[in-house]
């Protein structure tokens, strides 16, 4: 019996990105059959279309901190990712608007490739520093995953899946998700929060449990 997760994250979220591989790393420790469907939510909706600025300079002024203080706070993420493999790389991290991004991750996802397409898509914002929401990018991602260039860009160049996006985020408040990463088990249970991998394993172990005893 497979195990469906959900998992609501940004794109520009580093601890989604953490939270991603720790589950990972549960799954494949446990050994379970899991069938993880990326969903969408937006940090910053607001950031306007073109926008691109310097991570740390966006979170200092959001925060109304300073520009050295984001890159402080940012060096525990650093050491955390490494840990999991992931070499974050704040100094080229540019902040833009991740709606599209969450459009083509749709694409992805009817078209079979939705977690690996939102690897790449974290991979392109946290280590590679790329402007995920720039649709040159996207484009040159998505056909580095097999995705045909004339679809990638109807879709972008539309207003394809922005429901579905909104859905989305609808569905993640009324789950009562007020942040993310925030992961939902057969639609029974929620994790919030990059946890560690032993929560995980937990909660995989509970939900299996749940399934054997329903199919009784």
């Amino acid at each position: 019996m497979t195990i469906d997760i959900e998992i609501w994250s940004d794109i520009a979220c580093p601890w989604c990105y953490l939270g991603k591989r720790r589950l990972e790393e549960a799954v494949a420790a446990s050994g379970e059959d899991v069938s993880i469907r990326y969903r969408s939510f937006q940090l910053d909706p607001t950031i306007p279309d073109g926008e691109a600025t310097p991570h740390a300079e966006a979170l200092a002024a959001k925060f109304h901190t300073t520009p050295e203080k984001v890159r402080e706070m940012n060096q525990r993420l650093i050491d955390l990712g490494a840990e999991e493999g992931i070499a974050y790389d704040f100094d080229r991290y540019m902040s833009s608007n991740t709606r599209d991004a969450h459009r083509l991750l749709h694409l992805a996802h009817e078209r079979g490739i939705g977690p690996q397409m939102k690897e790449r898509l974290m991979r392109a914002q946290f280590v590679e520093g790329a402007v995920v929401a720039d649709h040159d990018t996207l484009v040159a991602l998505a056909i580095g995953l097999g995705l045909a260039e004339d679809e990638v860009r109807s879709v972008l160049g539309s207003d394809a899946y922005a429901d579905a996006v909104e859905a989305d985020i609808a569905q993640a408040a009324a789950f009562g998700a007020s942040g993310v990463p925030f992961f939902v088990f057969d639609r029974a249970f929620a994790i919030s929060g990059a946890q560690p991998v032993e929560t995980f394993a937990l909660a995989l172990s509970k939900a299996r449990e749940a399934k054997s005893t329903a199919a009784v």
